[in-house]
C-alpha cells in the first residue's frame, strides 16, 4: 500500500509539489514548495514569515531555516531516479550567516552533469555520498545560511547486477 502511494505521488512532479505542501512537517512549520520542475531537476521552497516561524528574537527560527532544506535533494533524486535507488539523507550541516526577518527562499538545481555523474558512480551498485552545498536567501537575495547535505545514494539490492 505505501510502496503504491509512494510511486502514485512520485509519478507527477506537481502531485509531489502539492502532497509536500500537506504534508504535516512542512504545513505547520510554514514550508512552502513554490517551485518543482516537471523533471524534478529544479525545485524552489519558501518559508513564510508569520509568527508561527519566529525564534524569541523575532527572526526565522533556525529550526524551520534548516527543515525546508531537508527532503529537497533526497525527492528530486527519487524522482529523477525512480524506484530502483534508496536516497537518503546522511548528513548535513548549517552556517547561519545572518537574521531572517523576513520568507526565506532555498532553490536547487541539478544540473544534468551533476545527476549522470551521481548515477554514474551508482551503477555498479555501490554506495555513493555525494555533497551538495546551497544557500538560503531572504526576499532581497541576500545569504542567510549557507547548507551543505550529503546523501546516500545507492541502487536497491534486486537492481544490482549479480556477478
Amino acid at each position: 500500500m505505501i510502496e503504491q502511494l509512494k510511486q502514485w505521488v512520485f509519478s507527477d512532479a506537481t502531485r509531489l509539489r502539492r502532497f509536500m505542501n500537506v504534508w504535516p512537517p512542512f504545513l505547520f512549520a510554514g514550508i512552502y514548495i513554490q517551485e518543482l520542475s516537471d523533471d524534478f531537476s529544479r525545485c524552489k521552497v519558501k518559508l513564510r514569515a508569520w509568527p508561527a516561524t519566529r525564534n524569541v528574537n523575532g527572526s526565522q527560527f533556525g529550526g524551520n531555516l534548516f527543515a525546508m532544506t531537508d527532503p529537497v535533494y533526497p525527492l528530486m533524486l527519487l524522482g529523477i531516479f525512480g524506484k530502483q535507488y534508496f536516497v537518503w539523507d546522511k548528513e548535513a550541516t548549517i552556517e547561519f550567516i545572518k537574521p531572517a526577518y523576513q520568507a526565506a527562499y532555498f532553490e536547487c538545481h541539478l544540473l544534468p552533469e551533476k545527476i549522470a555523474q551521481i548515477k554514474a558512480a551508482c551503477n555498479d551498485g555501490d554506495k555513493h555520498f555525494p555533497v551538495l552545498e546551497n544557500h538560503i536567501v531572504d526576499a532581497n537575495g541576500q545569504v542567510i545560511a549557507k547548507v551543505k547535505r550529503t546523501l546516500y545514494i545507492r541502487l536497491k539490492p534486486e537492481y544490482r547486477r549479480q556477478d
